[in-house]
């Protein structure tokens, strides 16, 4: 509730940069292989991806003016905190990928079915670290932190992943001024 103006300002905000929903909700995998529908608002112009799921590039024509702040800021993602509260996700754990992305991840290196055996996070060791991905050979390389993650989660990991998120986005360090090439 003591976010719900914040929100609100998001979602008009989205809704007047581009027409459409303000919230984009997408099918992720999530603990134990189930998919679950994460929500974040919508950073990219309406039916910017069609059958084939593609990953952001840097300086994607389909990203809107609004988008690029969301997202440099991850204020775009900020709406995953209800899948917190609904139990699909927790706030640090591996990032959750869409089915089509993870079963080639899992081509590529079976152990990456092990990120299943926990709650997908908001952020991760991998996003700290790498950030994000703009194809799957750099999916691969962000995973392997979350597995490193895995073997390796304590509290004090957690607490020090959350402070380094915090980090990054006041320093605006978001998907696209991160963003791998």
């Amino acid at each position: 509730m003591v976010f719900l103006p914040f929100y609100l300002v998001l979602a008009v905000l989205t809704y007047v940069s581009s027409r459409g929903p303000a919230i984009y909700k997408q099918q992720r995998v999530g603990r134990n292989g189930r998919t679950f529908t994460m929500y974040k608002f919508r950073s990219m112009e309406l039916g910017a991806e069609g059958k084939i799921p593609l990953l952001a590039v840097p300086n994607d024509p389909r990203i809107t003016k609004w988008g690029r702040f969301m997202r440099r800021y991850k204020l775009d993602e900020t709406t995953q905190f209800f899948n917190v509260l609904e139990g699909s996700m927790s706030i640090v754990g591996p990032r959750p990928e869409r089915a089509y992305f993870k079963e080639k991840l899992v081509q590529l290196n079976p152990r990456m079915e092990d990120l299943n055996d926990v709650k997908p996070g908001i952020t991760s060791l991998g996003q700290i670290r790498f950030g994000y991905a703009s194809n799957l050979k750099q999916m691969h390389e962000r995973a392997r932190f979350d597995l490193l993650y895995l073997r390796n989660r304590s509290l004090s990991t957690d607490v020090q992943i959350i402070a380094l998120t915090i980090v990054h986005v006041i320093q605006g360090k978001g998907s696209l001024s991160r963003m791998k090439k």
